[in-house]
């Protein structure tokens, strides 16, 4: 499962199993832009009904499995974050970044693992 992931310096494909960079890429990643009716929306993205909305606040996520008619938190041991992604084949899997460090959840933003990568500054994610 590889992911890109955009930075201050670049863009980088990576390797979300073995958590390793595995090249850097010519193509930009831009945030997907996803209206979402919070307060203090930092980014969000979607896939089917499932929305994932990075909040400027404790805890720092925000998720809704049906197309944003209820929300409930999630990410609470989570550092203050800037892009998030949702697997458009699987929308349990989410990718959370916070400032050079990536986060994975395979559970829908139950439980997170922190990814031993440490990038530049990320300013977009994407699965690839």
């Amino acid at each position: 499962m590889n992911a890109a992931i955009a930075t201050v310096i670049g863009t980088w494909l990576v390797d979300l199993d073995e958590e390793v960079l595995v090249t850097q890429l010519d193509e930009k990643v831009t945030a997907e832009t996803v209206q979402v009716e919070l307060p203090r929306v930092i980014a969000a993205a979607r896939s089917g009904s499932t929305i994932v909305a990075v909040v400027d606040r404790r805890p720092p996520l925000a998720i809704s499995h049906d197309a944003g008619r209820t929300w409930r938190e999630s990410g609470g041991g989570l550092p203050k974050g800037t892009a998030v992604a949702v697997d458009a084949d699987n929308p349990d899997r989410i990718l959370y970044g916070a400032r050079n460090r990536l986060f994975l959840s395979t559970d829908g933003g139950r439980f997170w693992r922190a990814l031993v990568l440490e990038l530049p500054e990320i300013t977009a994610v994407a699965f690839a």
